[in-house]
């Protein structure tokens, strides 16, 4: 017995002492989408800030691929020593599990989470002929005519095509769902009065809304957005279940040291509190968060569960 005392006390002091020194090396930052997504501009940010913070620097590496699946696997199944770390997506870490059955990681069980690092609303936007001037008419107008108006997404699965879903079935309407790859196409046809009506995050289409490109109904939110005020929220617009926000987030492989995700929650949480980064993130739409890493926890758990019941809900298969 003495000698497992002696034994777990050793390795207590080892994995102590270990933090304490961590990190000795680079810190990989690993994305699941290409460059110059929201994915990316958020972990180069953050990674831009490690040798300061860190004194050690942040190397990323892009590994794009079904729907950020392989990055997320790559993570998953890294060593468990903070030195491989994940920045992603509401799809990574919690719609993948709802949409996937043969998904080869899962979020909660299979991440030490770090920070909740931003958050962004999205707008619900109509093309500019429609008559629906606000959320209530629009919904007035699904019901009315179930299965005649259209509503376009990035892709299927995507957090605007659930936030589309999710109205559908709250308010019992029905609409056609048009995916496109990626919400550019998706934003550029409702301008030209092809699809109805869309969600898409904010930052994407706020200098469409303001030059009267796109009429935007609510915004998905607790509170009206500084960068859209004569939009309302959707409490306001009288559908408190709509708040929804597409977010970026980071984690480490499950496992690793307390003491390790500590620290890099400390440095990631500064990083993202830095004037120039907040800055940064404030001008293209994300609102900063920067979480404790149970605050992270407790979100990503909740978020897995509500998207597996829309999921469920609307027969939602991946393409």
């Amino acid at each position: 017995m003495n000698r497992l005392v002696t034994f777990l006390v050793l390795l207590t002091a080892c994995a102590s002492a270990a933090a304490q020194t961590f990190p000795a090396k680079p810190i990989r930052v690993i994305i699941p989408f290409v460059a110059g997504g929201s994915s990316d501009i958020v972990g180069r940010a953050i990674a831009s800030k490690f040798q300061e913070l860190l004194g050690q620097p942040g190397v990323v590496e892009n590994r794009p691929g079904a729907n950020g699946a392989i990055a997320a696997e790559f993570v998953a199944k890294a060593e468990p020593d903070g030195y491989t770390i994940l920045v992603g997506s509401i799809g990574v870490f919690s719609i993948n599990a709802a949409l996937f059955k043969d998904l080869r990681y899962q979020p909660v069980r299979d991440f030490a989470p770090i920070t909740l690092a931003v958050t962004t609303p999205n707008v619900l936007i109509t093309k500019p002929t429609l008559a629906a001037g606000s959320l209530k008419a629009l919904v007035e107008e699904m019901r009315k005519n179930p299965g005649k108006l259209s509503y376009c997404s990035s892709g299927t699965g995507s957090s605007d095509h659930l936030t589309a879903e999710l109205l559908k079935q709250a308010s019992g309407t029905d609409a056609v769902h048009v995916p496109y790859k990626g919400g550019a196409a998706c934003q550029t046809d409702i301008m030209g009065n092809q699809v109805d009506f869309s969600f898409q995050n904010l930052g994407a289409v706020t200098n469409y809304i303001k030059a009267n490109r796109m009429k935007a109904l609510a915004v998905t939110a607790k509170a009206r957005h500084p960068q859209l005020p004569a939009v309302p929220s959707a409490g306001e617009a009288g559908a408190p279940d709509l708040v929804v926000t597409s977010w970026q987030a980071a984690a480490a492989p499950a496992k690793t040291p307390k003491d390790v995700v500590a620290r890099l929650n400390g440095a990631m949480v500064k990083a993202l509190r830095s004037p120039d980064v907040a800055e940064r993130m404030n001008q293209i739409g994300f609102d900063v968060v920067a979480s404790s890493p149970e605050e992270f926890g407790s979100f990503m758990k909740a978020e897995v569960e509500r998207w597996t019941g829309v999921v469920a809900k609307g027969n939602i298969k991946p393409e």
